[in-house]
């Protein structure tokens, strides 16, 4: 299950959760401990999908308390601590992840995204470097690199992951729409828009799609296109009037946070 975060067009894997491994030390797992958990870590997943990751939380922390040794626990504590931006108590969960599971690649695409969100592109692409040496064709972790490359400015780099990813996984959407707003921010506008509006006709409901349309059109002077693209985007994910959440959650290129921000003056 994979499960897109706000902070950043970065991924999350949900780690499942399996049958705990206990240490020698402790009393064998009963067959009602293991009903319990896996109630507990469907009611987590439940609450994420409706959004209440303080909830998701919740139910993590009591699998961790009942299996402390279970890194799918851990980690998928830390995704929904990401999700609350608690972006510190989050790298601890992936850490203790890691020591429990150290050749399993979801809890470091994980703190690598976690990372990503602290602003320490380096370290975030060295996790993901980390998972292509464990699994040399993860289009997760080349997506997810590709954004902490655009964190250090380096689109050229990032364009290369994307690229990467997409011939891994051709109907990895979010690398696909990452893709595009690199090639627009290194000012291949045309082959940008063409890929933008690819994009839109095969998933019409991808509201970061159509806002970056909306903005690419706008400053073109194609006024109509424009608003009938800022129509579904808006009403798919109002988020994308906030200029400050576009730019710094987000984290859209610079040129196309400046086309989006002349629009939405104008609105």
């Amino acid at each position: 299950m994979i499960k897109l975060i706000g902070i950043f067009l970065s991924l999350l894997l949900v780690f499942s959760w399996g049958t705990p491994v206990m240490a020698q030390s402790q009393p064998p797992i009963t067959e009602e401990q293991l009903k319990q958990g896996d109630e507990w870590a469907n009611q987590a997943f439940t609450a994420t999908n409706q959004g209440d990751f303080a909830t998701a939380e919740t139910y993590w922390t009591k699998i961790i308390e009942q299996f402390p040794t279970n890194a799918g626990a851990w980690s998928n504590r830390g995704n929904s601590r990401v999700s609350q931006n608690k972006l510190q108590e989050a790298l601890a969960d992936y850490n203790k992840a890691i020591e429990l599971a150290p050749n399993v690649t979801d809890p470091y695409l994980n703190r690598g995204a976690a990372l990503e969100g602290l602003g320490k592109w380096d370290d975030a692409i060295a996790d993901y470097n980390h998972v292509l040496e464990l699994d040399p064709n993860d289009a997760m972790a080349y997506n997810n690199r590709g954004n902490a490359k655009t964190g250090l400015g380096k689109w050229e780099d990032a364009i290369a992951d994307y690229k990467k990813s997409n011939e891994i996984a051709p109907n990895f959407a979010f690398a696909r729409a990452n893709y595009a707003l690199a090639l627009y921010e290194t000012g291949q506008k045309e082959q940008a828009i063409r890929e933008m509006r690819n994009i839109a006709r095969k998933y019409s409901k991808f509201a970061d799609v159509r806002a970056a349309l909306t903005a690419a059109y706008w400053v073109n002077g194609e006024q109509g296109e424009a608003e009938s693209n800022w129509v579904a985007a808006y009403g798919l994910d109002s988020r994308y009037k906030d200029i400050d959440w576009v730019k710094n959650i987000r984290r859209w290129p610079p040129s196309l946070v400046t086309a989006l921000d002349k629009f939405l003056k104008i609105q």
